[in-house]
């Protein structure tokens, strides 16, 4: 194990139960999965890789703790959302706490999808991060794989960002809704003035 992978996993045991360390959130996206979604952006990833739209999120040290009731409150007041997305950063370093949100807003009736870089089968490993099988029972989808820049993509035909990456639909239900493209972007105006982009072709932006 290397200092930094000791570091982040030091981190990792500071989150208080009950909550999630994140780097940013936003509602009513339709860029990140289907339909009009609730994304939430979870803080730290050990894979660095490069063209990463988010390096923000690398890091594994404190950056907004928020509880996991108070999330799931704040999706559920939109009634706009239908579902939620997990990204980040990696979200099966958090994946316990996160399914506890799924299980409250699936409970409501929204769907639940995850990004990973790691592949389905690592995740059903012996070696998969902590609660990991137990945020893949609550997923709708997932998207897996490590984004890696020489097989990027940005069609609109393709949901995935580089070639490699697979969509994974454990919900029959959701089987023909996979109606995002690689080539979307998405631009949110906050009350304060800030903007968020997001999408697969643009890095995910938090401006003052």
């Amino acid at each position: 194990m290397t200092q930094n992978q000791a570091n982040s996993y030091m981190t990792l045991m500071q989150i208080p139960a009950g909550y999630l360390n994140i780097m940013g959130y936003v509602d009513e996206s339709e860029v990140n999965g289907p339909g009009c979604r609730a994304v939430i952006w979870v803080q730290g990833c050990l894979r660095e890789c490069p063209g990463c739209f988010n390096p923000e999120s690398w890091s594994f040290e404190i950056n907004q703790l928020v509880s996991v009731d108070s999330l799931a409150e704040k999706i559920l007041s939109n009634p706009h959302n239908q579902g939620v997305t997990f990204s980040g950063g990696e979200p099966f370093w958090q994946a316990a706490a996160l399914a506890n949100l799924a299980r409250k807003v699936k409970a409501a009736g929204l769907n639940v999808m995850s990004f990973s870089g790691f592949t389905l089968e690592q995740l059903q490993s012996e070696y998969a991060p902590a609660g990991s099988q137990e945020l893949l029972e609550q997923l709708d989808i997932l998207i897996d794989g490590p984004y890696i820049q020489s097989l990027a993509l940005n069609s609109p035909d393709s949901p995935v960002s580089s070639s490699n990456q697979r969509v994974h639909v454990f919900n029959p239900a959701l089987q023909d809704k996979i109606s995002w493209a690689s080539n979307q972007i998405e631009i949110h105006i906050f009350k304060d003035g800030s903007r968020l982009v997001t999408g697969y072709r643009g890095k995910l932006e938090l401006e003052d």
